[in-house]
């Protein structure tokens, strides 16, 4: 389980493409190295991966082909910055919401406007994951958790950025055609669903 609140970005050490798979390794901090162990999950651009290794602070991970299919763990090269969180823990303060690591799609960026403070950033989403998408609801954008500004039509939407926000993660590159990972929030997903079924069953008595 993860929290959204992102720990900082840290650059990919190596990529190395293997058969039905790639071994993906990225250098952390100190700090996020410390207690960590083969078998811990850690999020990385918001998808949940397994430490399969660990060399001084270089941390490897194996990602499956599936995984490599729905996320953008597999446009990573050696150099790119990743956002990265580790698992959340009992008692941790949860500051940002509920996540599992398990993403749901891509989203593509639109539209960045920038302004004196605050940064927006408009995405496009495929027709199956718009439905649980908000005003004011959250949702997690390459592992941050995020509250969505406004949902405009074609399936777009919008976040804002604070400075804080741009420092931490990947946002403050973020450029048009990017493609990011999107974890819907669990507990919306739920309700769309349980009203979809409920509605469902009282047209068909």
């Amino acid at each position: 389980m993860f929290t959204g609140i992102v720990k900082g970005i840290f650059p990919v050490a190596e990529v190395e493409v293997l058969k039905d798979f790639v071994r993906l390794s990225v250098t952390l901090s100190p700090e996020l190295v410390e207690g960590l162990e083969i078998g811990a999950s850690v999020a990385v651009n918001g998808t949940c991966l397994t430490v399969v290794g660990i060399d001084r602070y270089t941390v490897a991970f194996e990602v499956m082909r599936e995984t490599l299919r729905v996320t953008n763990i597999g446009e990573l090269c050696e150099g790119r910055r990743v956002n990265i969180e580790r698992a959340a823990r009992f008692g941790d303060e949860i500051g940002g919401h509920v996540l599992s690591g398990h993403i749901h799609t891509m989203a593509r960026v639109t539209e960045v406007c920038k302004e004196e403070n605050n940064v927006t950033v408009f995405f496009h989403v495929s027709d199956d994951v718009v439905e649980y998408l908000l005003p004011k609801g959250y949702v997690a954008l390459n592992g941050a958790s995020l509250t969505i500004g406004a949902v405009v039509e074609n399936n777009t939407f919008c976040v804002h950025l604070i400075p804080e926000t741009l420092r931490l993660t990947t946002f403050g590159s973020i450029k048009v055609g990017d493609r990011i990972n999107l974890e819907v929030d669990s507990q919306t997903q739920a309700i769309v669903d349980t009203v979809k079924r409920v509605m469902s069953q009282e047209r068909h008595k």
